[in-house]
């Protein structure tokens, strides 16, 4: 090896590369396991931008965790998949690829691969000079940010700065624009201040370049969600000082967090404002309204209700059914609703509907009437085709509402999968007209 090429030289030439080798990421191994099963979760399709990036950062790790063979094939995956996406044998793209590979063949002994790949860079930066004579090529800031922002969440705000840098040299990459977006909002996750207005900004227009970014649709709105909640902290301040009543905004409140998915905020405000007027009907209602939804649409993510929220529930229906009995028809299936999901309920339950059914009541109320028994028939007591005669008992009786169309789209669903021995009977009954 001549003195141009001596080990010393070589050291320093790969020392100089711009690479995941040189860029002193966080070697630990916990955090490259990490960082590796991530990895893994990324789509590998073609349409994947960012494809060649995740390579060429999986191909480090392996090296990083002793396994040089799949070190090896991640990064000639690499170099695969930026040729396949920039439709070109070579490019800027390709400059900390080549400088992996020649960190790679070099700490396995093969140093002649290794300047090989030494004069690949050098050719590629000769013939793609940075637009910016002071900064990296944009392509390199850009695969640099994205590293960090992977890699090292502690570095997010310097892989935003290196998003930047691109962007402003190379300001048609919009994929880089989104990144950047993500990694500034991602920095701010776990921080209890309010997302800075550049940040909003830069969303927005991102959005607009990028619609169809599904990721950062959800990151957006996942955002407006944190945004919502915040906002309903600070009107649930005002309403407690406003004086009780209906248009105090109490029962929109709890439903936008019940929307939130946090029922046991919508119970425990529901409770402290009832603790304070504990005659009020309309509290009474309002936190009625809460354990319904705990007790019936929050059974999946939450633990089962303790006995005494069962309870709870079932005293303060009973409380507003004695308070409004003319009006108490909702309220009433709403009770049964709740004895039959709790255990040894079903016989209070069909206590409830069976003096429900015998009511004269108008076209509308029946319709209520009939389709929750139908849905009580099916999901509790498990009496399938009792359920179908009642969804078809709601749906035959002339009157359009919200109640006849859930029964019709339950009964068309029914045809659909084909396999209920009543589903001839129920297309010949659905396609009689029942406007």
């Amino acid at each position: 090896m001549s003195a141009a090429q001596s080990p010393s030289t070589l050291e320093s030439r790969l020392n100089g590369l711009e690479c995941h080798f040189t860029w002193d990421l966080d070697s630990s191994r916990s955090r490259l396991i990490r960082t590796r099963d991530a990895l893994e979760d990324i789509g590998t399709d073609d349409g994947n931008l960012w494809l060649g990036h995740v390579y060429n950062l999986q191909g480090f790790i392996c090296y990083k965790l002793g396994d040089e063979e799949k070190a090896q094939r991640f990064l000639s995956q690499a170099t695969e998949a930026f040729r396949r996406l920039k439709n070109r044998d070579e490019g800027p793209w390709l400059v900390v690829n080549f400088g992996n590979l020649a960190w790679l063949h070099h700490l396995l002994g093969e140093d002649e691969q290794s300047q090989d790949y030494l004069s690949k860079v050098d050719a590629l930066l000769r013939e793609h000079p940075s637009p910016s004579q002071d900064e990296l090529h944009p392509e390199i800031c850009a695969e640099k940010a994205w590293t960090l922002m992977k890699f090292d969440k502690d570095k997010k705000q310097l892989a935003a700065d290196y998003f930047q840098k691109a962007i402003e040299m190379q300001p048609d990459m919009v994929h880089w624009r989104t990144s950047r977006v993500i990694g500034r909002v991602s920095a701010q996750k776990h921080s209890d201040t309010d997302l800075a207005q550049d940040i909003w900004k830069e969303m927005g227009e991102a959005r607009e370049q990028d619609p169809d970014d599904s990721y950062l649709a959800a990151v957006e709105l996942l955002i407006k969600a944190k945004k919502v909640s915040d906002e309903a902290h600070k009107l649930e301040e005002k309403i407690l000082l406003n004086p009780v009543s209906s248009y105090s905004g109490m029962n929109a409140l709890l439903r936008v967090y019940r929307y939130l998915g946090d029922i046991e905020k919508a119970i425990d405000l529901a409770e402290k404002v009832l603790q304070d007027h504990p005659d009020n009907r309309y509290l009474k209602r309002c936190a009625a309204l809460c354990y319904k939804w705990r007790i019936l649409f929050f059974r999946d993510s939450r633990p089962d209700p303790s006995r005494s929220m069962i309870e709870r529930a079932i005293s303060l229906h009973e409380q507003i059914i004695a308070l409004h009995p003319d009006s108490a028809l909702v309220k009433k299936l709403d009770l049964a609703n709740i004895h039959a999901k709790v255990s040894g309920g079903l016989q209070e339950a069909d206590r409830i509907y069976q003096e429900l059914l015998r009511l004269d009541l108008e076209p509308g109320d029946k319709q209520l009437v009939y389709n929750n028994y139908a849905k009580y028939l099916n999901f509790d007591r498990k009496e399938r085709d009792k359920s179908i005669t009642y969804h078809m008992k709601t749906a035959e009786i002339r009157l359009e509402s919200h109640a006849k169309q859930n029964s019709i789209r339950t009964l068309t669903r029914i045809i659909e999968r084909g396999r209920n021995k009543r589903c001839r009977e129920i297309q010949m009954f659905l396609a009689r007209g029942l406007a």
